[in-house]
């Protein structure tokens, strides 16, 4: 049996991105129990939507019922008439609006650019062809196949194959707004927001959080602590405001949530995102070095600095979020740039830490700001001369298929990679690809990856900070044939051996801090893939 085809506002729902498909199967089946409900009532009852959202989400609806009626019409007075065709049959103007809404039905959009022709006025109707027809909240779908409509009807649009749905654009191909709204900031929300901020800095937090009607957290030694009273969600959303410029607030409350970065002068600088939740607006503040760090002060092994002395191939830093790996990442293109003569390329989103040329050009863009994406500055950054490039995450297919091509061309890659350990560093760089290209892959990355610094960041003993505690693999001749040859099964037993290359896992970099003191072994057993490579502090 052939499925039956989602109402038209739930597939424009979809589109839209107010919900995903899961969201609507379970609308769908609750109108099923509920017959008498409207769909899009079913949507804000379950707080899929807000009313908002529900009106703007009817008023597209019914723009396309009139438009596809003004196509229909003009096809069809554009039609050649049959010499020996009948006379036409009168029909009321109830008849003429259910074909014109079960053709529209039928050929609701699919694609991108259907959506987008919702932004052009719609052509006029001739008024002998379509009657006037009456405002459409909801058309209910036929529960019974269309009947063939007689002579004279709006005939309905050819059935084309769906397309995979995509999000809606506007004119200047954005994603159509949410609509939000963000109240305005004033100067006590500036300087209560340095008052915050500034004692956060103070107490050590890495991180703050705002939520509205909660009280703000600080991340403390990675553990979240509350902090003060529980604030309005209208002091909230004042101090969202105040963090961002005039072009950010207009991007928030278009597409409900923005990463930026901004400097408060005399507190500090920060990584922020901002974000609409069902009470409304919240931020989380990230503090960032106002100067790069070095590996001291970051508590990492001087080793580290020798895999920035590559002049081609690719070193990735990798690990959880929050285990420090933008810090990482800042402080070894910082040693380059004391270093080095030479031209760094960076691409992040947003800029972080701030590198001022020393003997290096630096030159830092943010994607999204700057350039359109991070794929489109990396095709660039071919033809910029750069020596070293650094990638602030590498997030998809065509950024890591970049970043590979870029460090077999002759140049150095720095980038940073969600993943726990080498490893699944090296697997998930391989399974990003189709699989009938995954053998070309893996040669190519044997040739171009020099190494994966993979980390953690682990309470002390006495829960006063945080130290990092690493894996390391170095990529070797017997390395790289183990990923040529599909073992990388066999990657993690050559670390564990590979001391003499400079190697170690995660379990052996633990267990030396747990032998010092510095972690609980209890901890240590937490981060731990093998409990038994633990042995200090039984």
């Amino acid at each position: 049996m052939t499925q039956k085809k989602p109402p038209l506002i739930g597939r424009l729902a979809v589109q839209l991105k107010l919900i995903n498909m899961d969201q609507l199967n379970q609308a769908t089946a609750e109108q099923g129990r509920n017959g008498d409900k409207r769909l899009a009532d079913i949507f804000v009852e379950l707080g899929f939507i807000n009313q908002k959202q529900l009106q703007k989400l009817a008023s597209i609806q019914q723009d396309l019922i009139a438009k596809h009626r003004a196509k229909q019409a003009r096809a069809g007075a554009a039609a050649p008439a049959a010499t020996s065709a009948p006379s036409p049959i009168v029909r009321s103007k109830e008849e003429v609006l259910a074909a014109a809404t079960r053709a529209a039905e039928d050929a609701s959009p699919t694609t991108t650019e259907h959506v987008a022709e919702l932004a052009q006025p719609a052509a006029p109707v001739p008024p002998a062809a379509v009657a006037a027809a009456p405002a459409l909240p909801e058309p209910a779908p036929p529960s019974e196949p269309a009947a063939v409509a007689p002579a004279g009807a709006v005939p309905p649009a050819a059935q084309v194959p769906p397309a995979p749905l995509q999000g809606p654009v506007e004119s200047d191909d954005r994603p159509a707004s949410l609509g939000l709204v963000l109240p305005d900031a004033d100067a006590s929300h500036r300087q209560q927001l340095e008052q915050i901020l500034g004692s956060a800095i103070a107490a050590g937090a890495s991180d703050v959080h705002l939520h509205s009607g909660d009280s703000s957290k600080l991340r403390l030694n990675g553990e979240l602590v509350s902090q003060g009273e529980a604030m309005s969600r209208e002091v909230v959303e004042s101090l969202v405001s105040a963090s961002l410029s005039a072009e950010q607030r207009a991007e928030l409350v278009r597409d409900g949530e923005i990463d930026f970065c901004f400097e408060m002068p005399g507190v500090g600088r920060f990584r922020a995102n901002a974000y609409r939740q069902q009470r409304g607006f919240d931020v989380v503040y990230r503090s960032i070095p106002a100067q790069p760090p070095s590996l001291d002060e970051l508590g990492l092994p001087h080793e580290l600095a020798k895999y920035t002395n590559y002049h081609q191939g690719m070193v990735l830093i990798t690990g959880p979020a929050g285990c420090g790996k933008s810090a990482t990442l800042a402080a070894m293109v910082n040693l380059i740039n004391e270093e080095r003569n030479e031209h760094i390329l960076s691409i992040e989103d947003p800029i972080e830490v701030l590198h001022p040329p020393k003997r290096c050009l630096v030159n830092q863009r943010h994607a999204g700001r700057d350039t359109s994406s991070f794929a489109r500055a990396l095709r660039g950054a071919l033809r910029e001369d750069p020596d070293v490039i650094v990638i602030g995450e590498l997030r998809d297919l065509e950024t890591i298929s970049l970043a590979m091509t870029a460090a077999e061309t002759g140049h150095f890659v720095l980038a940073t990679l969600h993943t726990n350990n080498a490893v699944r560093t090296v697997n998930r760089i391989i399974g990003a690809f189709p699989s009938n290209e995954q053998g070309q892959v893996r040669t190519m990355l044997s040739e171009s990856l020099r190494a994966v610094i993979s980390q953690r960041l682990v309470p002390t003993a006495d829960g006063r900070s945080r130290v990092p505690a690493l894996e390391l693999l170095v990529i070797n001749r017997a390395i790289g044939n183990l990923i040529r040859d599909e073992k990388t099964v066999q990657i993690r037993s050559a670390i564990q051996t590979g001391k003499a290359h400079g190697m170690y896992l995660l379990e052996q970099s633990l267990n030396e801090l747990v032998a010092a003191g510095t972690i609980t072994r209890e901890k240590a057993l937490e981060l731990a893939e093998e409990d038994k490579l633990i042995t200090a502090g039984r």
